[in-house]
């Protein structure tokens, strides 16, 4: 599995565009390079992230050291150029993960790793391996062999301000807040509960407690997995009860 510094090395927004990126390195258990060249690979699923001269007649002539980052969108003929309000978001929310990202890598392995999701900044997997060890679940974690809960999260575009998707990817898990798909049951996911304030980690430490308070259990019976889009649409209709009827438990009706 990738490193967060792999990561952060691969997407840097504060360096010039040509040469080698500083400071920019691999790191983890057993990861190598390949090659001599270092390159730095676009976003599939998102915009292309790179530092480069705005071109525009007020740009500093060259070699003057302005190294400004700016975000590059991918564009084709006959299509307009990004509104710069847009573009200014994409860098709030670029800027906002890529210091989440630094920080988590602070804490280390113990209590979660995160991999991007095909070099995309704007999704990540999160494997969270802090689980209260007197509870049920940690006790069938370790019967199943299953050594951590892994996360999908992907960050819309004006994010801080609006709340990641997060779902539960794997192990299929009973109780615990969890509902079909994978959706997570929980306030501060929802636009009227969210707070750009809340940090990733933050967020995953209230679902690890959620799991525990929702008595949430490994489930051992074989059924399909769960996938992204009964998860968005298990999320949507949560959402919808929740918005009518408040944070309390709704008529067995409303699911």
């Amino acid at each position: 599995m990738a490193t967060l510094l792999r990561k952060i090395g691969l997407i840097r927004l504060s360096e010039a565009e040509s040469g080698s990126p500083k400071g920019s390195r691999k790191a983890g258990k057993g990861n190598s390079s390949s090659g001599g060249h270092h390159q730095r690979p676009g976003l599939p699923n998102g915009p292309v992230i790179a530092a480069a001269p705005a071109q525009n007649s007020a740009q500093p002539e060259a070699g003057r050291g302005d190294n400004r980052s700016i975000l590059r969108l991918p564009t084709a003929p006959g299509l307009s150029a990004p509104q710069p309000s847009k573009i200014h978001g994409m860098q709030v929310r670029a800027k906002r993960l890529m210091k989440e990202l630094q920080d988590l890598n602070k804490l280390g392995d113990e209590m979660l790793a995160v991999e991007l999701v095909g070099d995309n900044l704007f999704e990540w997997n999160v494997k969270l391996f802090q689980i209260d060890h007197d509870s049920p679940l940690w006790q069938d974690m370790r019967d199943t062999g299953i050594d951590s809960i892994l996360l999908n999260l992907t960050f819309p575009e004006n994010f801080p301000f609006s709340p990641p998707f997060m779902r539960v990817l794997s192990p299929r898990i009973d109780n615990g807040f969890v509902l079909d798909g994978g959706a997570i049951c929980m306030e501060l996911l929802t636009p009227r509960g969210w707070s750009s304030a809340y940090t990733v980690e933050a967020v995953v430490r209230q679902f690890a407690a959620s799991l525990i308070k929702g008595q949430g259990r490994i489930c051992r019976k074989t059924k399909k997995a769960f996938s992204k889009k009964e998860a968005e649409a298990t999320f949507k209709s949560l959402v919808k009860t929740h918005d009518k009827y408040g944070w309390v438990t709704p008529p067995s009706s409303e699911g």
